[in-house]
């Protein structure tokens, strides 16, 4: 899809910016490089919400803390649970515009902080306003960039923004209700995508508002770099993590980095929101790599390329491997009865009565049964009749979100305690793969539905047992 955004918003690195008395010109497209009418858009990439359940929809059991009876269940597992809608959704292509909206950094002014104001008083001009003092502040401005196309990320539902996100809690749910505080900044990022081959695209922390301006106050973290120009950080940060090895059967998870306004990378800060900046990581860039993971403090998002997304497996292999898995008639060790996994098409309603159910702590598949509770050891444990090993006892989902799978293997894990069931080895990256929380903590979450992961490992391989003719 083509993203119909404000035309008019771009994005620096510190590199680019020229210092005053070295104005640029802007630079208009020529016709031979926009695209043509009828013309299939270029892709750059496709930005996908790491899932929890959406507000409204229930949790599983094991989110719960409950083993009463079988519950709806409503994820970021392929869609919204109130259905993808306009520029809330759970994935989003990013692709060539008919025209280059992106801005570079033209020239720097340093200027008295009363007068800020004014002088950002043209809408039509992009800048960044780096408050030093009450008394002095620095804007930089920037000029029209034909080689790029820009697409901006946040809270805010304005029509800057291309992709709106808004706070998923640990565990699976949404944050609910207007007491609600998001932590996710209205101009939370911007992704700058290069209009040519090989089409990269870069990160940069924050998004210019409706007035086509960046500001950091005067308590933002903020400093003068080497060489004499400005750059700084947004109060609760943009991390990312580049996959060492790609995102493929052989990737392992990378190191967490901050990335900065002007798109340098440092490590982290001690605290999500200190004002003392990490130290600059030279040897590395805020260019976006297949499997590179985007976190805005509420909402964590997985950068796929086009090449990526030709490895991974398709709908259509996902169905195949449901009804492959269904045609193998599994069957419940001591009830005898026939499992399968429902289809996609039915929709995330409350299991149905040939649902798979797994012991999460040993991995032993059986149909739903209500014997077996543990209630001493807690509200959700029960006793796995084939080996006594106590756990929880979920419904088994197959993941839907082909995007976010590592390689087209078979179904043969799943989550703890969530129970969403992919490949081995995507089960084992996302089980390694710690997700920032908060202002410093880390967790591993389920991908499908972002329930922390528990147990020694945070999954298990699914033991089935097949039928007895």
């Amino acid at each position: 899809m083509v993203l119909e955004g404000n035309p008019e918003v771009g994005s620096p690195r510190t590199s680019d910016l020229q210092h005053p008395g070295n104005q640029g010109s802007c630079l208009l497209s020529s016709p031979g490089e926009d695209a043509q009418p009828g013309e299939e858009p270029i892709k750059y990439g496709e930005l996908i919400v790491l899932g929890c359940c959406e507000e409204g929809g229930e949790k599983t059991e094991a989110q719960r803390g409950e083993v009463t009876g079988p519950r709806a269940h409503s994820c970021y597992n392929g869609c919204l649970g109130s259905g993808d809608k306009g520029r809330r959704r759970s994935r989003l292509a990013l692709s060539r515009r008919p025209h280059a909206n992106g801005v570079k950094p033209d020239v720097m002014h340093h200027i008295s902080t009363p007068l800020v104001s004014k002088a950002l008083s043209n809408r039509g001009q992009h800048s960044i306003s780096y408050t030093l003092s009450r008394s002095h502040s620095v804007i930089v401005e920037y000029t029209h960039d034909s080689d790029t196309d820009m697409f901006q990320i946040g809270r805010s539902t304005e029509n800057m923004i291309d992709f709106v996100v808004t706070d998923t809690s640990p565990g699976g749910g949404a944050a609910e209700g207007p007491s609600a505080q998001s932590t996710i900044s209205r101009y939370a990022c911007r992704i700058l995508c290069d209009r040519r081959p090989p089409y990269t695209a870069r990160i940069y922390a924050a998004g210019f508002d409706a007035s086509s301006n960046i500001f950091l106050g005067e308590r933002a973290a903020k400093w003068r770099t080497p060489d004499g120009l400005m750059d700084g950080l947004t109060t609760n940060g943009v991390l990312v993590m580049h996959p060492a090895g790609g995102f493929s059967e052989d990737s392992a998870p990378g190191v967490w980095r901050e990335i900065s306004v002007c798109g340098n990378v440092y490590t982290l800060r001690d605290s999500r929101s200190a004002q003392q900046r990490g130290k600059l990581v030279e040897n590395e860039s805020n260019v976006l790599q297949d499997g590179s993971l985007i976190d805005l403090c509420g909402a964590t998002l997985l950068w796929r390329t086009p090449a990526g997304l030709l490895r991974a497996p398709t709908l259509k292999q996902l169905e195949a491997q449901r009804q492959e898995a269904n045609a193998a008639r599994p069957q419940c060790p001591v009830g005898l009865s026939t499992l399968a996994f429902p289809s996609p098409a039915r929709g995330r309603t409350a299991p149905d009565k040939q649902q798979p159910w797994v012991y999460v702590r040993c991995g032993h598949v059986h149909g739903y049964h209500g014997w077996g509770c543990r209630r001493e050891r807690g509200p959700q444990e029960r006793e796995c009749p084939l080996c006594r090993l106590v756990g929880p006892y979920v419904p088994l989902w197959l993941g839907q979100e082909a995007g976010l799978c590592l390689d087209p293997g078979p179904p043969s894990h799943a989550f703890a305690p969530c129970g969403h069931v992919c490949s081995e080895k995507t089960a084992r990256y996302w089980a390694q793969t710690p997700l920032p929380h908060g202002t410093h903590a880390f967790h591993a979450a389920c991908p499908f539905c972002g329930a922390w992961l528990t147990g020694e490992h945070g999954c298990v391989r699914l033991i089935f047992q097949g039928p007895l003719d």
